[in-house]
């Protein structure tokens, strides 16, 4: 039993003459008669009643009624679906970020949900070890890194620069200084992030290399507690870039170049190389080529591989 045979049947039914419902479909009284016939054959039931010329249905074609106008509506539905999906006019976008690379994110989606608004995008927080697979197992579809990944079956884009920098509460007595050395922190007392990192190690045999201590007296859970507590005039720490540009900006916490420390971060965009993505996902990653041409600076769009 096919759609085509059922499409046939419900012009039958509804117009009550095989002559009529021919006209209706564009085909000859015979095609129609044909078809009708095979169906019968196929359902093993007679589905008009032959001796009236008004296409009346035998119970076995009220039965085929209700579920052919079901399952045409229904392909119907499926169709409709696909095109808003075509069209961006519904869908759902599963992106796998960390703290700190959902910031990156920020920009991208403002701009994505102002061309997009139908489409429902959920960011779900994420370790960043665990990222590639989380994509890879298909728990999501998108996710930020802030390192290339090793698994040759995904695809990455660098999308945006930052570093790690220092910074300290207004009332620091560093806080006027337009460059400070490693040698001149190894008195200060550092707040970090419990979740450990390449770029701490990076930090730690830099302060290793110029032979100075690096004093991790407390580790809190999230970027904003630690820009809170350092804000608050305790202690002074290593953060992202993108994390403290609000702060930095209102005065709340202050920059200061370290001379023998730069550690720059690429931001990437991944996804599954074997996977076709989603119309949402690819409008996705041409706003985020977009912004990175509008925005420049930091904003990348570089494919890697």
């Amino acid at each position: 039993m096919e759609l085509s045979q059922l499409e046939v049947f419900l012009a039958v039914a509804r117009e009550h003459r095989f002559s009529r419902a021919a006209e209706k479909l564009y085909r000859t009284q015979s095609a129609v008669s044909q078809t009708i016939r095979k169906l019968e054959d196929e359902l093993g039931e007679p589905l008009f009643d032959r001796s009236s010329r008004e296409g009346v249905l035998t119970d076995a074609g009220q039965v085929l009624f209700e579920y052919a106008e079901k399952l045409l509506n229904l392909r119907r539905d499926a169709q409709e679906s696909l095109t808003e999906l075509r069209e961006l006019q519904k869908g759902k976008l599963v992106i796998a970020a960390n703290e700190f690379t959902a910031l990156y994110l920020l920009p991208v989606l403002a701009e994505f949900r102002r061309l997009h608004p139908m489409i429902k995008i959920t960011v779900q927080r994420s370790l960043g070890s665990r990222i590639p697979d989380e994509v890879l197992q298909h728990s999501a579809e998108l996710g930020v890194l802030s390192y290339k990944p090793e698994e040759s079956r995904l695809h990455s884009i660098v999308a945006y620069l930052d570093e790690l920098v220092l910074v300290v509460p207004p009332s620091h007595p560093l806080a006027s200084a337009k460059e400070v050395s490693i040698r001149q922190l190894g008195a200060e007392s550092f707040v970090a992030h419990i979740v450990s990192s390449p770029y701490r190690e990076k930090v730690l045999q830099t302060f290793q290399k110029y032979k100075t201590p690096l004093h991790m007296d407390l580790e809190l859970p999230t970027l904003q507690a630690i820009k809170q507590f350092v804000a608050m005039g305790n202690g002074v720490a290593l953060m992202p870039e993108i994390s403290v540009e609000t702060e930095v900006a209102r005065g709340e916490l202050v920059r200061i170049p370290v001379r023998e420390l730069h550690v720059q971060r690429k931001l990437r965009l991944i996804y599954r190389k074997e996977a076709g993505l989603s119309h949402a996902a690819r409008a996705f990653l041409k706003v985020a080529e977009a912004v990175a041409h509008e925005r420049l600076g930091r904003y990348r769009f570089q494919r890697e591989s």
